[in-house]
């Protein structure tokens, strides 16, 4: 794993690739997701986003770029399951992975502990950069003030409270640039390189990619959907 500073240094500026499937899509499997990973890495991308001790595990041992490891765990009806848990993050330990992601809204949590007490729990098992995936500004400055190493806009238009925000929020990463002095990562429904310079302009360090890239299924759909829609448009 290397130092902090020069994760940081490493992924300014640049594209970040979230290799991610869920167990009920089609791409579901640690070995494709590792050569997704691959084919960001030769794509130019400065660094992965990846779930589960296995996948991130896999990608680790084939693809030299930092990684941002999360373990989703759905726990009862708690609407919080990134990295939800201590037990999550000592799962993700053996990996050595640069930076582990966690959800940092104002949402009870499912072990009932506050983000604070959590984020004691994680720096007495590991070393590297610990990142808050927030949903606004408040929750962004909560995370500076406990500690946390990176500020995430992950999870805005997920929490009750920003369902009516734009997807992506490019004035949330403003206000959080002008409020806190740690990286702000863009990330959430970044769905063209239009819109991932957008959110660098507007003060992100660097800008997390996944589903416009690493979901077929989804890319697929956006064509479609397009294509009978001008269809549809043309016939009337």
């Amino acid at each position: 794993m290397k130092n902090s500073i020069a994760v940081l240094n490493s992924i300014k500026g640049g594209l970040i690739v979230s290799c991610q499937a869920l167990e009920d899509e089609p791409l579901h499997s640690s070995n494709i997701m590792m050569h997704m990973a691959k084919a960001a890495l030769m794509g130019g991308a400065v660094g992965i986003r990846a779930n589960s001790p296995n996948d991130c595990s896999e990608i680790k041992q084939n693809v030299d770029l930092p990684m941002i490891a999360i373990y989703k765990k759905v726990y009862g009806n708690c609407n919080v399951f990134i990295t939800p848990t201590i037990e999550e993050v000592k799962k993700l330990l053996f990996i050595n992975p640069e930076i582990i992601a966690v959800d940092a809204t104002n949402r009870a949590r499912p072990d009932g502990k506050i983000l604070k007490e959590f984020f004691m729990e994680i720096k007495q098992v590991y070393r590297g950069l610990i990142m808050a995936d927030v949903s606004n500004v408040e929750e962004g400055i909560e995370a500076e003030k406990i500690g946390f190493d990176i500020v995430s806009t992950t999870l805005c238009g997920y929490t009750n409270y920003t369902l009516d925000k734009p997807k992506p929020n490019i004035d949330l990463i403003k206000k959080l640039k002008e409020v806190l002095k740690i990286p702000i990562i863009a990330e959430g429904n970044v769905d063209s390189p239009e819109n991932a310079v957008k959110c660098l302009d507007a003060g992100a360090y660097a800008v997390v990619v996944g589903a416009a890239i690493t979901r077929p299924q989804l890319i697929t759909k956006k064509f479609v959907d397009t294509i009978n829609f001008t269809n549809k448009t043309t016939t009337n």
